[in-house]
């Protein structure tokens, strides 16, 4: 399984608790027990998500400061919520490069996201990188 693939499975479960208003371990397990999906990469999506539900409040706080004015984080798709919490997990926390972060951000965003996704994230992204000083 690629790094692509197993983003996008992060992003669907991080995505399915947004809907669900959730951060149940139950749910989680009950996701990743109906997917098929080695046990090995299951591990790696659970802590991923299980991390990213602990910083909840740190990454909704770099989402807020990074919107236009008359913007309020409200407002944002649950979609879009969900792989800019995945993206900026990454680049603050994981340290994956920011060109690559942001350019999986965007495919998730063409795919799965409204017509407007892709710029909007690419936006709110490359903001946080400046805010955050982030280099390579």
């Amino acid at each position: 399984m690629n790094k692509s693939v197993l983003r996008e499975e992060i992003f669907k479960l991080v995505y399915s608790l947004e809907v669900q208003k959730s951060e149940s371990l139950d749910e989680i397990n009950v996701y990743l027990q109906n997917t098929e999906i080695s046990e090995k990469f299951k591990e790696n999506i659970k802590d991923t998500v299980l991390k990213i539900i602990e910083l909840d409040s740190n990454l909704k706080e770099q989402i807020s400061k990074n919107l236009k004015s008359e913007w309020n984080i409200n407002r944002i798709s649950k979609i879009n919520m969900s792989i800019l919490k995945i993206a900026i997990y990454e680049m603050l926390y994981i340290k994956i490069p920011y060109k690559v972060v942001i350019n999986e951000a965007v495919e998730l965003a063409k795919k799965y996201g409204e017509e407007t996704s892709a710029s909007f994230i690419n936006g709110i992204l490359a903001s946080v990188v400046k805010d955050n000083n982030i280099t390579e």
